[in-house]
């Protein structure tokens, strides 16, 4: 991949999801005012206005795009060429794709450095029933997702499990009007993590799946125990296994399989697709599939059992 030399900051979000105020707050950090100029890419203009004094303050020139098809290679080489930017923010229409932007072909040097997703909490539940492919769309290869005007009753640990299936690595961040939210998770799990086997519940499945990620020193050395369908990938090795669950994305036709890598003796017996219970110790480790760290089940016990009525997670 070539160095990046134009940092660009990718925002995007829906009509009033708070952008425009997100930027606000953030070139008129102390920490904005470097060397060299600001070039804003405007796709979308909604209540909130940019602070003319800040964006003076912050070397920043604006330029609007009214049209998706006005976004063009040929219009980003003409920006470079006129403003030569040190750094390139694109405040981006909500409705347009926003892998659109990302395929799209940009001027030497220029490449996305970040990508943020802002969301506003008191509407996120009517976007996710009637928009939800475009909004899985900005948040799949989104660097970080901040939920905005969040309130005490909304069920923040179900937004946050629905955006870790779509992208597992993003980091997600509530805030409410006087700031970031924390612990929205504590004592909120349906299951006793201090059991001597933590029995996970096929409706809760998504819940563990994604705390045990989040939180990985809950459950490492302890046993859990679960019912999923098995997958064997090539290359993990005889006694490798990949028992777990199908959740949808954004439609029937968009799913991401949910599972950890497991060690098991009954490993070479299993057929591609069985359904099996699972009951294993948690291990955090180091293996090739993660890119990195991750959860890694060692099994005392797997068995086959009947397919689950409902095959899919849920995250409610």
């Amino acid at each position: 991949m070539d160095e990046i030399r134009v940092p660009i900051y990718f925002i995007t979000g829906f009509l009033e999801s708070g952008k425009t105020s997100f930027l606000n707050f953030t070139l008129a950090q102390d920490y904005f005012y470097i060397d060299g100029k600001t070039l804003l890419i405007l796709c979308e203009e909604g209540e909130e206005e940019y602070d003319e004094n800040v964006l003076h303050m912050s070397n920043t020139v604006v330029e609007i795009i009214e049209k998706e098809e006005d976004l063009t290679p040929e219009r980003l080489a003409a920006m470079d060429i006129v403003h030569q930017p040190e750094r390139v923010i694109v405040e981006y229409n909500g409705m347009w794709l926003a892998s659109n932007f990302e395929k799209m072909e940009k001027p030497q040097g220029w490449g996305i450095e970040q990508h943020i997703t802002c969301v506003d909490a008191s509407t996120f539940q009517m976007y996710m029933a009637n928009m939800k492919s475009i909004f899985m769309d900005m948040v799949r290869n989104a660097d970080m997702v901040v939920f905005n005007r969040c309130k005490g009753e909304d069920p923040l640990p179900s937004y946050r499990r629905g955006i870790k299936v779509a992208n597992q690595r993003a980091e997600i961040i509530f805030e409410d009007e006087e700031g970031e939210l924390d612990d929205i998770f504590k004592d909120e799990m349906p299951f006793d993590v201090n059991a001597p086997v933590i029995d996970i519940l096929p409706e809760d499945y998504g819940i563990w799946f994604v705390d045990a990620m989040d939180h990985p020193d809950t459950y490492v050395g302890k046993t859990v125990r679960f019912k999923g369908r098995a997958l064997k990938p090539r290359g993990m090795g005889s006694r490798f296994f990949v028992p777990g669950r199908t959740a949808m994305t954004c439609c029937a036709d968009d799913t991401t399989f949910l599972g950890y890598v497991c060690k098991s003796e009954e490993a070479p017996k299993l057929r591609e697709g069985q359904w099996v219970e699972v009951t294993a110790k948690v291990a955090f480790e180091k293996r090739m599939e993660y890119q990195g760290e991750g959860i890694v089940l060692y099994a005392d016990k797997v068995q086959l059992c009947e397919k689950l009525p409902e095959e899919m997670v849920y995250f409610n």
